[in-house]
């Protein structure tokens, strides 16, 4: 199977993978959010959320190959971010950036039902990839922002 059949394979697989985990990362902090919602603003429950996911889930094998290192709200910017390692046939930059990665991740965003409070407050989500043979690598770095997903 030539390059090209891999990325058109495994990348679909990969997104699809990914949308369902971040549901169920999303549901998991919005049960939390509206247990806390008369106590803490916006941005400190989703600070507190994020690093409280991070220390009792991460690092977690997403699926076959990528693993969730951690996610992180950061106050100043209000960004979101999920980092990523990617391994076996993921591990390749070609891979990942060839496959419309940008794109797909961008549609998953805009369509995601999960992050609708975040959307409405004009969040930014940032994604990123590493790599596992490449200690160090960012594979794909990709921010969106309001005006990205509105």
């Amino acid at each position: 199977m030539g390059n090209w059949d891999c990325q058109n394979l495994v990348v679909p697989i990969f997104i699809r993978t990914f949308a369902s985990v971040m549901k169920k990362i999303w549901i998991i902090i919005a049960v939390a959010l509206v247990v806390t919602a008369c106590q803490e603003t916006l941005e400190d429950r989703c600070e507190r959320e994020a690093k409280e996911y991070t220390e009792k889930h991460c690092p977690t094998p997403i699926a076959k190959d990528i693993v969730m290192d951690s996610m992180t709200f950061d106050k100043a910017t209000h960004t979101i971010t999920y980092a990523y390692t990617l391994s076996g046939q993921l591990d390749d930059s070609a891979v990942v950036n060839g496959s419309n990665s940008r794109e797909l991740l961008l549609q998953e965003v805009k369509n995601s039902t999960n992050l609708k409070l975040y959307k409405e407050a004009g969040y930014s989500f940032r994604y990123i990839y590493h790599s596992q043979k490449k200690k160090g690598t960012q594979l794909l770095d990709a921010t969106f922002r309001e005006k990205d997903y509105r």
